[in-house]
């Protein structure tokens, strides 16, 4: 079974047992729908969703059984997933962000850039890192004027390469 990374445990919240979570999703009020996610600490552990709000940046959720700080803490840093069967569905030209590791990248003009490494959550937009052996690495923001197309079934992507981004 595949499954999503939908947010990041970052911080605790009070003294109750809440954490701040950084969402991964394009659409963070799912947390809102959600029952119950997944808990990745080297095996997957179901967590019960008690609640779910905003605060600032971040998604606040209290689990069932995680009651104080303490029991908090143990599980900041962590990853939530939820199963595939349960992502959003997606129009015709979106794709998750799963299916554009290692996709090869291109410039307007046919040039090779590299594989996409790994992706960088801002906040504000995602950057990609591109990797090419022997290369530096490009960072390039997921911005409609940088990324032209994504062909998710060739794992090719083209780009803009906007000045200074590439020096």
């Amino acid at each position: 079974m595949e499954y999503f990374e939908v947010g990041q445990i970052v911080n605790t919240h009070g003294i109750r047992g809440m954490v701040r979570v950084i969402s991964h999703s394009d659409d963070p009020e799912r947390f809102f729908k959600l029952k119950s996610v997944l808990l990745d600490d080297g095996k997957l552990t179901e967590l019960e969703i008690e609640s779910a709000s905003f605060h600032k940046q971040f998604i606040l959720l209290k689990f069932k059984g995680i009651d104080d700080m303490n029991a908090a803490l143990t599980i900041k840093g962590k990853m939530l997933k939820i199963p595939e069967v349960q992502g959003l569905k997606l129009d015709e030209y979106e794709y998750y962000l799963k299916d554009i590791y290692d996709m090869s990248v291109f410039d307007e003009d046919g040039n090779f850039i590299g594989i996409i490494a790994d992706i960088i959550f801002t906040g504000a937009n995602d950057v990609y890192l591109v990797r090419k052996e022997g290369e530096k690495d490009i960072l390039l923001p997921a911005i409609k004027q940088c990324i032209l197309d994504v062909d998710v079934k060739e794992k090719r992507m083209l780009v803009h390469i906007m000045e200074g981004l590439k020096d």
